[in-house]
């Protein structure tokens, strides 16, 4: 199960620093409740969507509603919240973990299967149905696309592009735990 966020950022003299908590502390603090599995954070390389998305890839919808998270991993933004706008948080179903992607690949979000994507770069997407919080969009394909190829999606309606902004983190209950930038 994927638990998604979006957002934007307004202050442009406090977006370094928001960055660098949201990187540094407080994905580690979600990565310390139980259930969270992986987090990695993005970045829009296109207008049209919110600036920033974070996908994590957690045991079950379950754990937004722990005491675990309430403690550990929910809110703690009131500093930054007058700056965070079109604020979207998702549930969605997979079928495996998020994808772990590199700094030479950017995620690619479509509102429907992109076929040359899966015939001619072999690049299986990942449906994801939402399955709770807001619920929208209902449905995306998630695929791994060589930077190189942006180009080729960047005007196409219904696709979103992000670059990595962090490396993909795994919970320490895992075994991996990943660097921070």
């Amino acid at each position: 199960m994927f638990y998604t966020v979006e957002c934007s950022y307004t202050d442009s003299a406090s977006e370094a620093e928001w960055n660098t908590y949201y990187s540094q502390q407080k994905i580690p603090a979600l990565l310390s409740v139980t259930g969270f599995i992986t987090s990695q954070r993005f970045r829009a390389v296109k207008p049209g969507c919110p600036k920033y998305l974070a996908i994590h890839t957690i045991s079950d919808g379950e754990v937004l509603d722990s005491e675990d998270y309430r403690l550990k991993g929910g809110g703690n933004f009131s500093r930054w919240q007058a700056h965070i706008t079109d604020w979207h948080r998702n549930l969605y179903s997979g079928e495996s973990m998020a994808p772990a992607l590199s700094s030479d690949e950017l995620l690619l979000l479509s509102a429907k299967p992109i076929d040359p994507l899966e015939t001619e770069v072999n690049s299986q997407g990942l449906e994801m149905y939402a399955v709770g919080l807001d619920k929208s969009p209902s449905y995306y394909v998630m695929y791994r696309l060589p930077i190189g190829m942006a180009s080729l999606f960047t005007d196409m309606p219904g696709v979103h592009l992000y670059e990595q902004l962090t490396p993909q983190r795994r919970s320490a209950e895992k075994g991996e735990v990943g660097g921070a930038t």
